[in-house]
């Protein structure tokens, strides 16, 4: 019978990192939404987005790894859309998206999700 676990230490250093991130974005969301008190869907599907591929990547399944890249690149996305530049961010929020990217599109992470999630 295969266990069920939200962080999985023996994936690769890099995919542990992103599935805490992951996460973090989740609840950091979650923060921003009770603190200005309006609930709008795209927030909250975004914040579960994250929390979902977090879980999934922590229990190697292929869609989950698909789902966490799209979760990484739609903050970009949302800002190229809205302000035509898409590092139009603080500079802290700007350096973990950064970090989540790189971190889901290293060699390493890719190459390990090629491999063994199924």
């Amino acid at each position: 019978m295969e266990r069920r676990r939200f962080l999985n230490p023996a994936q690769p250093q890099t995919l542990v990192i992103a599935v805490y991130l992951l996460y973090l974005n989740a609840v950091f969301l979650l923060f921003d939404l009770l603190r200005s008190g309006v609930f709008p869907p795209l927030f909250l599907a975004l914040a579960a987005g994250a929390f979902v591929a977090g879980y999934g990547i922590a229990n190697e399944r292929k869609w989950a790894y698909g789902l966490g890249v799209a979760m990484a690149v739609f903050p970009f996305a949302i800002r190229f859309y809205y302000f035509g530049n898409p590092l139009s961010s603080n500079l802290l929020s700007l350096m973990f998206e950064i970090a989540l990217l790189a971190l889901l599109l290293h060699p390493q992470s890719r190459d390990y999700q090629r491999i063994w999630f199924k």
